[in-house]
């Protein structure tokens, strides 16, 4: 599918790139191509005046607050080192940015994720990050039942399995949005947003 127009209030949301997860496997990009990639977005957007929302995903060295219930996968209960949950560097320290904080895979859930788009009168989402099928795909989800129109860099995301890369982005993704690459991305809103 091609990418058809971009909102004059688009945001560019950023799931989960930081130090913790940078040493990833990454497919079928690696974490370090999405975070060139999402710079580059991220510049993009900046140099436009429209919001840029990095997300990040924490949680207290106890597990207190993990998300409850059961599941056949086993959850790490592992000490995670000191800065893990801190935002990349390469998109990191921008006084205009807007950092939310999740516990969940979602980052609208539980978060104030929305309450910052409204008051900025957003319509419109971009979303990149990592992984594909979890964080980024959850996060997709609840824009497309919050209302967002919803753009997905599809080569600014990475998941540790191809599989689930390739059906987040072929089955799920045309559902809720529109996908292109960075490049498209760029273009449009070089033509959108003079």
């Amino acid at each position: 599918m091609s990418l058809t127009t971009l909102d004059p209030k688009t945001a560019l949301v950023v799931i989960d790139l930081q130090n913790g997860l940078r040493a990833l496997p990454g497919t079928p990009y690696t974490i370090d191509d999405v975070i060139t990639r999402t710079a580059r977005l991220a510049d993009a957007f900046r140099a436009r005046e429209l919001p840029v929302v990095l997300v990040r995903v924490t949680s207290s060295p106890d597990g207190a607050d993990a998300v409850p219930g059961r599941s056949e996968a086993p959850r790490p209960r592992n000490t995670p080192p000191a800065g893990w949950d801190e935002i990349v560097p390469e998109l990191a320290g921008h006084p205009g940015d807007i950092t939310v904080t999740k516990r969940n895979w979602s980052a609208f859930y539980g978060t104030d994720l929305d309450l910052h788009l409204r008051r900025r009168g957003v319509t419109q989402i971009v979303l990149t990050g990592v992984a594909t099928s979890i964080g980024v795909e959850s996060t997709a989800r609840a824009a497309h039942e919050h209302g967002y129109h919803l753009t997905l860099a599809t080569d600014a995301m990475a998941d540790l399995d191809a599989d689930a890369h390739r059906h987040s982005t072929e089955k799920i993704f045309p559902r809720l949005g529109e996908s292109g690459r960075t490049e498209d991305i760029l273009d449009l809103l070089a033509k959108t947003h003079v």
